[in-house]
């Protein structure tokens, strides 16, 4: 397991390797100068040239990139251009919140996701398949976006259940409070992926000779759904919910913006309009390294739903 585990990280460097530099080279294209951005239309033009001088704006390119990948090495994100302050404290305060409410998402999506594509293959070609279908179709089709705004004008305006800005502080009880509506916007969407996995995969193994084999031998129905079909059923299941918790954390971005909650996607947006290249870039690294690990996770998952895959 630790050599598969050590022969994954390796491969990954170089896939690392190239977001980091396409990252480099495409938020120093961002239009917009960061010293005029962080000083203001009205600093004068020395101020502005020892702006850049300090940041080593003014440097070439290929020198920057070299002090860039010298900081990764170094273990250090560098500091915001606009703060000062260390880029990995900085994504470090609010990350755990973004990781709070892609992790919440998760589980809404595969709790409900995964029970209402296996009712919707046993049923097929019914009402309840026909319905089942229809939805996952509606939620693959809205924006995670759109989904929070219409939770927000139903649970929180209309019906004021829940608030419409999500604060993740105080106790326990009030961060699961002020999560469900974020949460629940990107776990529609997650549910949509996982019930036509789940419907589609269920489909497939049913029709295999062992569960007709099973069936005929009288196996009671339901360990013929949960041991036989369900079980051979999940590979491509795990693969699609590895695939979308990078599709998660990248729609988060909005989910946050649309809340006014505290994480990566706030964050992101304020560097932005900042033009903080150094906090863009630790951002940016911050989530290559969290799909890669995430699809590490998910191809250490597959053993312990199927005994046949070695690690090797």
């Amino acid at each position: 397991m630790s050599g598969f585990i050590f022969k994954r990280l390796l491969s990954s460097i170089p896939t690392l390797f190239g977001v980091l530099t396409l990252v480099f080279l495409l938020i120093r294209v961002v239009p917009g100068d960061p010293a005029i951005a962080i000083l203001g239309d009205t600093a004068s033009e020395q101020a502005l040239q020892s702006f850049r001088e300090q940041m080593g704006l003014n440097e070439p390119l290929w020198n920057q990139y070299l002090d860039f990948l010298g900081q990764l090495l170094s273990g250090s994100l560098g500091n915001s251009m606009v703060t000062g302050e260390p880029v990995f404290s900085t994504v470090l305060e609010v990350l755990p919140h973004t990781l709070q409410l892609t992790v919440f998402a998760l589980f809404i999506g595969v709790l409900f996701g995964v029970p209402l594509g296996v009712w919707s293959a046993i049923r097929c070609d019914t009402w309840v398949d026909y319905t089942c279908r229809v939805i996952s179709l509606i939620g693959i089709s809205f924006p995670s976006f759109l989904i929070a705004i219409v939770l927000i004008l139903i649970f929180a305006i209309e019906l004021p259940w829940f608030p419409v800005i999500s604060n993740p502080g105080g106790s326990f009880s009030s961060s699961l409070y002020n999560l469900v509506l974020p949460g629940m916007s990107l776990g529609l969407l997650m549910t949509a992926y996982v019930m036509r996995t789940s419907r589609s995969s269920y489909l497939n193994v049913s029709s295999e000779d062992y569960v007709r084999t099973a069936k005929s031998k009288g196996t009671p129905r339901h360990i013929v759904i949960l041991r036989h079909t369900l079980r051979n059923a999940l590979i491509p299941i795990v693969t699609v919910v590895g695939l979308y918790m990078g599709l998660l954390i990248g729609n988060s971005v909005l989910t946050e913006i649309v809340f006014n909650r505290p994480g990566l996607g706030k964050l992101i947006v304020l560097s932005l309009n900042l033009r903080d290249y150094a906090t863009l870039q630790g951002l940016m690294i911050v989530y290559a390294f969290l799909v890669v690990l995430v699809n590490l996770l998910t191809d250490i998952t597959y053993g312990f739903f199927d005994p046949r895959v070695t690690y090797s």
